[in-house]
């Protein structure tokens, strides 16, 4: 594997180089607990028409990270080809597909026949999977990761789901999603024309568009720091719920401090990892505005956080500001069907990011513990004309499971919750 990469490096070729990066020589097949699912169309693939063995893998988002994970334990010389895997398979608005395998990604597509069919962006696969994989590289291939860094090798998934405008999110939070036909008769023309590429997002001369893992790192946390609810959790607002199907019930409604714990040890992570680096960063020039918009909103957040001035009305402004700069950002690069150019941005923008995020994360880890010393899983969001408020769930084994994963709790209060 070392050898392939070296010689691809030696070629000059970035596009080459990319199919070399996330190159898997693995077979590997993974069905979803319950077969009886009707959306459950995988094969486990041993051998080819001939008998001859195959290297051939497949499975759903969730359940093939799973248990790749595992794998690399095994076997860590493919941490980085499978973070490639990873990165390059989530989409420009921060998501993944519904399917990864060897010849590429797919997605649930609607079918008014099918009752089972629908659309939809599970939000808990992104954080914690991405950061095992990370903590993974950083343990194993020390300095690997920084490498990758500022290396545009990296793609975008074309999904064509298209999320709707943030006001029509607050409008109808259960009815978020749109499934875009035209985009997807194109996507399936270039797939005939230039393979599993054909679902990526190009450039403007028809090539894989292609950024450095920073970027990549950085479109995944803002997508979930653009939903943020001070004092609640992460909306649950693209259709579908967390963990498992007994969530249904919170999409549209939901708030996930789940998710918002794993966004602590995230941030946490990458302050170690960009504790050394300096200067620029090349970024797409519409990542880089969604970045300066999103740090200038919890900046001033944290700050009236910090005087103890945080009120409910500044927590439904900070949740417009947010939503609002997420939705310009989706629609330029929906209406672009990618991005622009690429520009300098400096990495302290990230840095102070990563501070400011961790005031108000921090902030809602400590209103999330009950009275009985435990932590909230999820919550429920009401949104009023100006204001919003959370009412709290029952307690749930995956909020203790993720708040003592998050890195804010001291051994002391670990043992607490554990008790």
């Amino acid at each position: 594997l070392s050898d392939l990469l070296q010689v691809m490096e030696s070629q000059g070729d970035p596009q080459l180089l990319r199919l070399a990066q996330e190159y898997l020589p693995i077979t590997f097949g993974r069905r979803h607990g319950d077969p009886s699912r009707p959306w459950n169309q995988f094969e486990i693939k041993l051998n080819d028409e001939q008998g001859n063995k195959l290297l051939s893998y497949q499975g759903n988002w969730r359940d093939i990270f799973q248990n790749w994970e595992a794998l690399l334990l095994s076997y860590p010389s493919f941490i980085d080809s499978t973070i490639a895997k990873f990165v390059n398979a989530s989409t420009v608005d921060g998501f993944n597909p519904y399917r990864i395998t060897k010849e590429g990604i797919d997605w649930e597509v609607e079918d008014p026949s099918d009752p089972w069919s629908y659309i939809g962006y599970w939000g808990d696969h992104q954080v914690i999977y991405l950061q095992k994989l990370l903590e993974l590289s950083y343990g194993f291939q020390p300095g690997g990761l920084a490498k990758l860094l500022r290396k545009n090798i990296f793609s975008y998934d074309n999904v064509p789901y298209r999320i709707k405008s943030f006001e029509d999110i607050k409008y109808d939070p259960q009815n978020t999603v749109e499934y875009d036909d035209k985009l997807a008769e194109v996507i399936s023309e270039r797939v005939r024309q230039m393979g599993a590429d054909g679902k990526l997002v190009l450039d403007h001369t028809g090539q894989v568009y292609q950024v450095n893992l920073l970027e990549k790192i950085l479109v995944c946390l803002l997508a979930k720091l653009s939903n943020l609810v001070v004092g609640g959790g992460i909306w649950l607002n693209t259709q579908r719920p967390e963990w498992n199907d007994a969530n249904n019930a919170l999409v549209g409604h939901g708030l996930s401090m789940v998710t918002l714990y794993y966004v602590r040890r995230f941030l946490t992570f990458l302050n170690d990892l960009l504790k050394e680096e300096k200067g620029d960063v090349l970024l797409s020039l519409e990542v880089a505005e969604w970045l300066e918009s999103t740090l200038s909103n919890l900046s001033r957040s944290a700050t009236s956080i910090k005087d103890d001035k945080f009120s409910a009305e500044e927590n439904f402004s900070l949740l417009t500001a947010l939503g609002r700069n997420f939705s310009h950002y989706r629609a330029v690069v929906y209406q672009q069907q990618g991005f622009s150019e690429q520009i300098k941005q400096p990495i302290d923008s990230v840095k102070k990011l990563i501070d400011s995020a961790l005031v108000a994360i921090d902030y809602t880890i400590d209103g999330n513990k009950g009275a009985n010393g435990l932590y909230h899983a999820y919550n429920l969001l009401n949104l009023k004309d100006h204001t919003l408020s959370v009412d709290y769930l029952y307690p749930m084994l995956e909020g203790q499971v993720a708040a003592s994963s998050s890195g804010y709790l001291s051994a002391k209060e670990s043992v607490g919750v554990l008790q």
